[in-house]
């Protein structure tokens, strides 16, 4: 591989020819400030913060996208440099709303920071005074187009990794924004609210839709009995929301920080993605078995399901009928735990901690009330969560581990791995095995399916018959395998697909920043996590086995189709989309 050597601030650099300046700052911890940088997804040089002097340039250079030659020298940090960066902010302050006290993402605001940095104490410019209409069409994003700067980042995700492309810039020059064709609101497009771009937005210009006060509310009414679920990503994610390092693995804290805001119990998703294992491994068999809709695809990512639902309808009969581990914990609190506990539902208010911003949509859909009563009241994400612990001035880090509350909050490893693409799967590989075989399954770690590459495939031998599975996350990676199944090339029993890069510990409400190295750490805490579990096998939990004895009977018997089941909607056609390059 061809190397080049450069100068920046007067350091000598080594990097492989291709590489841009900016890559070439990283490399010796050269910081650069962008605005609309992601790696290899949104590299415009469009917002101009990142410019630097390079010798014997008539100007100053966009270091995302200048491309590095042997012995160029390379200024970050001149007078010029430092002046061309604070003229672009104050210029992108100038039509920018005056509201940082007040805004969701104040302290963890990309231009806010900059501001700082730079050392901006007044505005000395003032753009023209336009004012937009804050969408709040969705249950799970709200878009504020008032706060858009137009770096694209939000559409390059939309486009290049998400494959939806339900938002692109409209209008031109000083008039241009970011929305849905024709201006449209988010929830008149086959926008799948997976939030992705909320990640990515350096403002405030897309965020979830906060439901902290609805929460509080009912935590202090006195008739209501509220109860909480937290997801398996959530352990290894909410730590950095209050300071913890990376992939600080939080379970007895956060159990413990939940009950301390005032609720009354607090369960364990990963129970239900127990559950959910034991129902969709007992369907999968029998669609083999008898012949059904073949290959069969995991049905707990609530932005995949609706990616289906608008542009693979075709395909829903392929869709697990189960719903996920959230709608089947909150069916179970509705019916079993209420019925146990000896309360009326309507008096019980169920939460659930999420690291999505999809999951809101999903607890307001209509086939979502088997119960007769909404499963879910409520969804937080990590960052709503987070927001709510700093409010109550809970130090998260000197608080004592607790445990889950019985009988909902026993759960096992295979669940807990639900947090992390490929999870699932194999979670679900640990139990048709045996189910299968009869046999006890010795070594139940499948890194087949494990990692971050977009589409992963394995064949797994139960006895005598072969289960050819796959793998994706993102849905630019999920497209790929949809073609596969169109035209009858894939030979699959299984799919699972998550629709955000990474599984849910990339999901959309998580905390931000997330990028692939924070994905990473993640990831391995979730697998430690898993390791240090008592029992590792969905099938094995007791709690579960008695959820069966006492109240659902057998797995896919009548009570599960009617609480554990659901079906799915064709939202109409839309342009038919091209999987990722």
């Amino acid at each position: 591989m061809e190397m080049v050597t450069l100068s920046i601030d007067n350091q000598r650099v080594e990097i492989e020819a291709g590489a841009t300046i900016l890559e070439a700052a990283k490399k010796i911890n050269v910081d650069i400030p962008t605005l609309c940088y992601i790696e290899e997804i949104n590299e415009i040089g469009a917002c101009r913060i990142c410019v630097v002097e390079v010798q014997r340039a008539k100007a100053l250079q966009a270091a995302c996208v200048t491309p590095i030659s042997q012995n160029m020298r390379v200024w970050t940090n001149t007078p010029a440099v430092r002046k061309a960066r604070r003229l672009t902010l104050e210029l992108i302050l100038s039509n920018h709303p005056r509201e940082c006290n007040t805004c969701i993402r104040s302290l963890n605001c990309e231009l806010q920071k900059l501001a700082d940095r730079f050392g901006i104490r007044e505005i000395r410019f003032w753009g023209d005074d336009l004012s937009y209409t804050i969408d709040e069409s969705t249950p799970s994003i709200v878009r504020d187009t008032n706060k858009c700067i137009l770096c694209r980042r939000c559409v390059a995700v939309c486009d290049q990794v998400q494959n939806v492309r339900a938002i692109a810039p409209q209008e031109r020059g000083f008039k241009t924004t970011i929305a849905p064709a024709f201006h449209l609101d988010l929830a008149d497009v086959a926008c799948v609210l997976c939030g992705q771009c909320t990640l990515v937005c350096p403002t405030a210009a897309l965020h979830e839709r906060d439901q902290t006060e609805e929460v509080w509310a009912a935590l202090a009414d006195p008739k209501k009995h509220v109860v909480v679920q937290t997801a398996p990503a959530t352990r290894v994610s909410l730590g950095e929301e209050l300071g913890m390092e990376i992939g600080s693995i939080v379970t007895g804290q956060m159990v413990a920080a939940l009950r301390r805001l005032g609720f009354d119990k607090v369960f364990d998703t990963d129970f239900s993605a127990d559950l959910t294992i034991v129902e969709e491994g007992n369907e999968l068999l029998h669609r083999i078995k008898t012949g059904g809709v073949l290959p069969m695809i995991t049905s707990c990512s609530p932005g995949w399901i609706k990616f289906v639902e608008h542009f693979y309808p075709k395909f829903l009969p392929n869709l697990s009928t189960c719903k996920s581990p959230q709608q089947m914990l909150g069916a179970l609190i509705k019916t079993y735990y209420a019925e146990k506990i000896g309360l009326d539902p309507a008096d019980i208010f169920a939460v659930s901690c999420m690291p999505c911003t999809a999951k809101k949509f999903e607890a307001q859909r209509e086939e979502m009330r088997n119960s007769g009563y909404p499963e879910i009241d409520v969804v937080l994400t990590t960052r709503e969560i987070g927001r709510m612990l700093r409010q109550a001035g809970i130090d998260f880090n000197k608080l004592p581990t607790e445990d889950y509350d019985d009988p909902l909050g026993i759960s096992t490893g295979a669940g807990l791995i639900f947090g992390a693409t490929g999870g699932v799967m194999e979670a679900a590989l640990r139990t048709v095995y045996e189910l299968i075989t009869g046999e006890e399954l010795e070594e139940i770690n499948f890194t087949v399916v494990r990692g971050l590459e977009g589409v992963r495939e394995a064949s797994v031998q139960a006895g005598d018959l072969t289960v050819k599975v796959a793998v994706a996350h993102g849905l630019g990676h999920a497209c790929k395998l949809m073609e596969a199944i169109k035209d009858g090339t894939s030979g699959y029993h299984f799919i699972e697909i998550m629709c955000c890069p990474g599984g849910c510990i990339g999901g959309g409400g998580q905390s931000i920043p997330t990028n692939r190295e924070i994905r990473e750490k993640r990831i391995a805490a979730i697998y430690t996590a898993d390791e240090l579990m008592t029992i590792r096998k969905s099938h094995l939990n007791p709690s579960v086995q008695k959820l069966y004895e006492d109240f659902l009977e057998k797995p896919l018997g009548k009570k599960s189709h009617e609480l554990l089941h659901t079906h799915y909607t064709d939202r109409g056609t839309a342009p038919h989309l091209k999987a990722s390059e």
